[in-house]
């Protein structure tokens, strides 16, 4: 029992002082402030995507509303097998905005991870020498391209990434929910949105923690993670790190595997710190879909170089598996409860500290009100999606893959 305990402190111990660090290194990120003046950089958005109907509609109309001369980017979008309207879509928005330097590329490229096949196309037949990706189920904001041309003029980084955040529930009309109560049509009906915010809630409080943590990684000089929804890289620099070559076998992974090799190769990398550029991404629509993203996020771990990211994952998956596994044998009084509750107050202390800079910064702190409740579920669902990750197939967009 006292090795246990000893174990356990030095576990929470690290995992402390490991978000305290991200924390840190978040703080020594200067915030970026997009001035008033003329776009320079030429860019190539490239956007992969699957069976996207529904969401490309709001996309593209995003892109329609950049404050960027249009002479100075172009939209690649890359269709991936879609099996519904989307291509349809994408060829009509390329008749109605002729102004618009807009080309539709087909990826027919059989591999177990197609969005990196067709990124890769999409940089092939790039004109520009800047990629910026994101995806289909995203909205840009205004000054998106803005911020990038400024904060690249100002770094020169060969990579930046941006920041990305869940925007609010979207109604079948795509008109987000004003927020004001309306009566429910039936009790059932009230249960069911009720239920949805809550869920909502603790997925927002899940992507807004990784936010930060990615973000911190670079603020430390130890860039791990960021999201390919909003990513910018030089496209020469893309080729001299091979692209995706060593990491096409794993399904998912096209953001992180390309950030890792960037600094492997001792390029230089930084983070866009701004809230004009701010990407919004679509939630997940339930559990089974986020369980079933969260196990494709997971499933690449095993492949990282970065030593940072390996010991960053091992602390989070043990300190969430100790704590659920914890809780279990105490409930059945197979262990003590005092050392597990010691070790979730201190984590539940050092998580609601990050949290909290990652809401402050997106806007979001209203979302903490569910902190509580999260934190208890959290260890279960953080560590099952591990584990299933371990056992289970990748699944995405209908299409199962190893990992």
């Amino acid at each position: 029992m006292l090795k246990m305990i000893i174990f356990i402190l030095v576990l929470t111990g690290s995992y402390v002082l490991l978000m305290l660090a991200l924390v840190m290194g978040w703080k020594k990120i200067p915030e970026f402030r997009t001035e008033n003046a003329p776009g320079v950089t030429n860019f190539s958005i490239v956007v992969p995507y699957r069976n996207e109907a529904k969401n490309l509609p709001l996309l593209l109309q995003s892109f329609l509303q950049l404050d960027y001369p249009n002479n100075n980017f172009e939209i690649l979008l890359i269709n991936d097998a879609s099996e519904d309207n989307s291509e349809n879509i994408c060829f009509e928005f390329l008749k109605e905005h002729p102004k618009l330097h807009v080309i539709l590329l087909d990826n027919f490229k059989v591999s177990n991870s197609p969005k990196k096949a067709a990124i890769t196309l999409g940089v092939k037949n790039a004109l520009f020498d800047h990629i910026i990706t994101t995806d289909a189920d995203c909205l840009v904001p205004k000054l998106w391209l803005q911020a990038f041309d400024q904060m690249l003029r100002k770094t020169e980084a060969q990579l930046i990434a941006g920041p990305v955040a869940p925007f609010q529930y979207l109604s079948e009309k795509g008109h987000a929910n004003s927020g004001h109560r309306q009566r429910p049509e039936s009790w059932e009906t009230y249960r069911k949105k009720r239920r949805l915010k809550y869920f909502h809630a603790f997925q927002e409080m899940d992507f807004l923690s990784l936010q930060l943590a990615g973000a911190g990684g670079f603020g430390l000089g130890n860039a791990f993670m960021c999201n390919g929804a909003n990513l910018c890289y030089n496209r020469s620099a893309f080729y001299k790190v091979s692209g995706y070559s060593e990491n096409n076998d794993i399904s998912s992974g096209d953001d992180v595997f390309l950030l890792q090799k960037f600094v492997e190769k001792k390029l230089k990398v930084a983070y866009l710190k701004t809230q004009d550029a701010i990407v919004l991404t679509k939630p997940q629509p339930d559990l089974t879909s986020l369980i079933a993203q969260r196990i494709r996020w997971a499933s690449k771990t095993p492949a990282y170089k970065s030593s940072f990211a390996k010991v960053t994952g091992l602390i989070v998956l043990i300190m969430n598996l100790i704590i659920a596994v914890g809780f279990i044998l105490a409930f059945l009084q197979l262990i003590s409860f005092q050392p597990i509750m010691m070790a979730f107050l201190f984590k539940f202390l050092a998580d609601l500290l990050l949290l909290y800079k990652s809401a402050q910064f997106f806007g979001r702190k209203e979302v903490l009100r569910n902190y509580f409740w999260s934190s208890l579920m959290y260890p279960f669902f953080s560590t099952s999606a591990a584990l299933m990750s371990m056992f289970k197939k990748v699944e995405w967009k209908g299409r199962v893959s190893r990992r």
